[in-house]
């Protein structure tokens, strides 16, 4: 691997000075046909010449705006002179699953978005594409290996097997744990598989992902809900010394208008796993492909609601209307996918709340009746709070209207776990430092301890957990020291 440069042999100005080629994608003409990536991959010599525009910043804020504190700068110098494998080992010094951040991360709100050639007027470092390529070159070469400590004889339970699920699983089985993952969904991934449409990412990544946890030991047990089939204690009463909990929050809210009950209306993560997700890996009240009209509305401004458009698109609607409250500088989503989404034909319709649903007689979604808002003070949110604004009812005529409007912790867990503190309708109590839970031997991180996040925050709460983890099931001493360890029982 190559050492970092001296900061005094780096001509920044020649580098900023180099025009970057952009990242490759398919035009919206062709990706509105299909459901594969919408991004492509660098080529070597393109990977390359992007990444020799990084002027090597001495204060490095793209890492300092990286959850998981990437050494971007390295990486990038290590792709700039043709040292994939070794820039991809850069990444996994610090992310379990560079290759999937690397696609879905919203680089423009971090890394990218700290780059100092925004300040210029200029394109930014293309880190994410990167950063997947680095990731990759690897994978695809056979590079990734698995390197695992002599075994302990301890055991861990994951419960969920997402992002940070995945992530905990990895450090543990490295570790040299026994780790067994227990999810409710047919097949692994959480949000990466069952949320996030192919079009950001192909299920490939995920499913290379998962044989690497699976080389590495970790077992998985599916179509299992822990705290309905079976509890945090039983797991804990069944040898498993230590439990993570990493099961998202993936409650869909509520859509609570008149209408919203008729056939043609659907929440948006059913909607979602019926378009993106083979039949063989969805539950059985999930097969199919979603039923849409020509006309399709989704209501939601966030990014949830961009890969609803965007499939909508995809799965052959004439006319797709993202309809949101308040206006575009509001709206909580990744601005890229914004571009992607209006490159596509989507149209925006700002400043509008949908008030009812109307249907025909077969109780068949045809027409949705909004009112205008306008923005009044700010809410606990710092956003300017819609309003409607009286006697502005109209309506648009529609087939199928998909509701993504955000999501909730699911209290399952915590009702059915004794003594597991919660807050705020589920989200877990954690101690911030450990990722630890009030119960002892639990742990939590992700989406379920924070609400819904970033894929890169999960990693990066389940890294600091796993960690804890392996210290507290250390603490309790080898296998063999334990059958050796006198007993406490009173006579």
């Amino acid at each position: 691997m190559l050492p970092k440069p001296d900061p005094k042999s780096v001509d920044r100005k020649t580098r900023m000075q180099t025009p970057s080629h952009g990242v490759p994608k398919q035009p919206p003409e062709q990706r509105r046909a299909n459901f594969e990536e919408t991004y492509l991959p660098f080529d070597p010599e393109a990977a390359m010449h992007e990444a020799a525009r990084c002027i090597q910043c001495p204060g490095a804020v793209c890492v300092k705006a990286c959850p998981v504190h990437n050494d971007i700068p390295l990486a990038l110098w290590q792709i700039e002179h043709g040292q994939f494998e070794d820039a991809a080992a850069v990444f996994r010094r610090t992310s379990t699953m560079p290759e999937i951040c690397g696609r879905v991360c919203p680089q423009v709100l971090l890394c990218e978005g700290a780059c100092i050639y925004n300040k210029k007027g200029l394109p930014p470092v293309p880190v994410g594409r990167l950063e997947a390529f680095a990731a990759d070159y690897e994978r695809n070469h056979g590079r990734l290996l698995l390197e695992r400590d002599a075994p302990t004889g301890h055991r861990a339970a994951i419960v969920g097997a997402g992002p940070a699920g995945l992530t905990a699983a990895m450090i543990l089985a490295r570790r040299g744990h026994d780790v067994t993952v227990f999810d409710c969904w047919p097949a692994s991934g959480g949000i990466l598989r069952y949320g996030i449409p192919r079009f950001k990412m192909a299920h490939a990544v995920v499913d290379d992902l998962t044989d690497y946890v699976s080389a590495l030991g970790v077992e998985f047990e599916y179509c299992t809900t822990i705290g309905r089939d079976r509890s945090v204690d039983e797991l804990l009463g069944q040898g498993y010394e230590a439990v993570f909990l990493g099961v998202g929050a993936g409650v869909g809210a509520v859509f609570d208008i008149p209408g919203a009950g008729l056939s043609g209306v659907y929440s948006a993560t059913p909607f979602l796993i019926q378009a993106n997700v083979p039949d063989d890996q969805k539950p059985s009240e999930l097969k199919g492909v979603p039923e849409i009209g020509p006309r399709v509305a989704v209501i939601g401004g966030g990014d949830t609601a961009m890969d609803c458009v965007r499939t909508a698109v995809r799965l052959g609607a004439e006319r797709v209307l993202c309809v949101y409250r308040r206006t575009e500088a509001e709206m909580p989503g990744n601005v890229r996918d914004r571009a992607f989404a209006r490159e596509e034909g989507v149209e925006f319709h700002w400043l509008t709340q949908p008030v009812r649903i109307i249907g025909d007689e077969h109780e068949r979604v045809r027409a949705m009746q909004c009112i205008r808002m306008e923005l009044g003070e700010p809410d606990a949110s710092g956003r300017r709070r819609p309003v409607p604004i009286p006697g502005t009812e109209f309506g648009i005529d529609v087939d199928t209207v998909v509701s993504a409007l955000g999501y909730w912790p699911d209290p399952l867990i915590g009702e059915a776990t004794p003594g597991l503190g919660t807050h705020d309708w589920g989200l877990i109590d954690t101690d911030e430092a450990t990722g630890a839970t009030t119960r002892d031997g639990v742990f939590a991180g992700g989406d379920d301890v924070l609400g819904p996040k970033l894929v890169v925050t999960a990693v990066a709460q389940a890294l600091t957990a796993a960690e804890a983890m392996h210290e507290y099931l250390m603490e309790k001493g080898s296998a063999s020291e334990r059958r050796r360890a006198p007993s406490s029982s009173m006579h």
